[in-house]
């Protein structure tokens, strides 16, 4: 059967109530962020509460199902999500990117499935009796399981959506069984990355890694090609950096450095700090934002929707919705610790990584700690394919907590 009725009436009434404060105080804050918009824009507010009634029945849906058919299926919805991501490049639209395809009055993302995708397949690969994380040959399938996507995600251009899926790798392996010696191995790259700009900088990171993985008692065969490996990322990064598209190094640059930009693109961080900061500790009160309002703060009712909580609600209101994503994201970590079954517990943990990395550059964004990458807050910002997908993710969750003692 496609569907069971085991334990169908015993979900996680912690997360569920969760959900349910963060997607009110969402339609609250697009009704507020759009209400005094044009009329096209006011009809968003109807879409994101149909939105919000198709994702609780997806949602209950997908509880439904046993997690054996998401396994069965795991390959079969990654290689659709491939063929979507590659079809989007060429039929696709958008303005000056190709991310979407146009379905009547409907605009729908596939980078948004690819993520669900990507975490299926390598949940199933990652979760096979036979593998071993930390054989070179297994982790280097289970990173081309996530690199393909990301790759076609990146020709888009979609940066945001490319960096959630690479965040699901690491955590997922780790909790396949990854070695927390591996995990620093496949970090230092990354370390030397940024550090790469200035000498100085550089030859302290270099000193660091190789430091450490002496002290970790490697022997040269381990030591020296890691060594080269992270010169040669340290050589290439400047090299990179001239290749990046002018809007990815202005939104680097202007996250460097905000306040010197405050009428090009840190115009969106300054006017959303602005808002915050003067919604002070109980906010002004539901659509009596002046930022908002008067609309000072851009794309508010999709990537800013945060600071319209924050004007509106105040330091209360903002409070309130860390702590229910709080609850979320604990609850869903209990549930894949319990889980018996290694897939759904691995299906959890990306999932957790998913939402975790939207709440954290989302919420850093608004308030000028993170980069503008267009990720929107999950179940508060505007938008059909993303309140799905995290629907969806939320059904997962739920599905793995009913059947967490189910080996299949």
């Amino acid at each position: 059967m496609l569907w069971d009725k085991q334990d169908r009436l015993k979900p996680d009434l912690a997360i569920i109530i969760a959900v349910a404060v963060l997607l009110v105080y969402g339609l609250m804050a697009v009704y507020s962020a759009t209400q005094s918009a044009n009329p096209i824009i006011q009809n968003n507010f109807g879409k994101q509460f149909i939105w919000m009634l198709v994702g609780i029945i997806v949602a209950s849906t997908i509880m439904l199902i046993p997690f054996k058919f998401f396994y069965d299926q795991a390959y079969l919805f990654y290689a659709v999500a491939i063929f979507l991501l590659i079809l989007v490049l060429i039929i696709g639209g958008g303005t000056g990117v190709k991310r979407w395809f146009y379905i009547g009055p409907l605009r729908l993302q596939p980078s948004e499935f690819a993520k669900l995708a990507t975490l299926f397949a390598l949940a199933k690969y990652a979760s096979g009796q036979q593998r071993d994380m930390n054989n070179l040959r297994d982790l280097a399938i289970a990173f081309l399981i996530v690199l393909v996507p990301t790759l076609l995600i990146i020709k888009e251009p979609d940066l945001g959506t490319a960096l959630v899926i690479m965040a699901i790798v690491l955590p997922v392996l780790f909790w396949a069984g990854l070695s927390l010696f591996t995990v620093f191995v496949l970090l230092a790259p990354l370390i030397v990355m940024v550090s790469a700009f200035t000498f100085t900088s550089f030859f302290i990171a270099m000193v660091t890694i190789t430091a450490v993985m002496i002290l970790s008692g490697r022997g040269p065969r381990v030591i020296i090609p890691n060594f080269l490996l992270n010169i040669f990322v340290g050589i290439m990064t400047p090299m990179l950096w001239g290749n990046l598209h002018a809007y990815q190094r202005s939104r680097i640059l202007t996250f460097l450095g905000i306040e010197k930009d405050p009428q090009g693109l840190g115009y969106q961080v300054l006017q959303s700090k602005v808002a915050i900061g003067s919604g002070g500790l109980w906010g002004k009160g539901w659509t009596e934002g002046t930022q908002t309002q008067l609309r000072f703060l851009p794309e508010q009712h999709t990537d800013f929707i945060f600071s319209v909580v924050g004007e509106e609600f105040g330091l209360f209101g903002v409070i309130v919705i860390l702590l229910a994503f709080l609850v979320i994201l604990w609850r869903a970590l209990n549930i894949a610790a319990d889980s018996k079954n290694a897939f759904a517990g691995l299906v959890v943990v990306g999932s957790v990584v998913i939402l975790a990395f939207h709440v954290l550059v989302n919420s850093g964004m608004t308030v000028g700690v993170m980069p503008v990458t267009g990720l929107p807050m999950p179940f508060l910002s505007y938008g059909g394919s993303a309140m799905l997908t995290n629907m969806v993710i939320i059904g997962l969750i739920l599905n793995a907590g009913i059947r967490k003692f189910n080996y299949v």
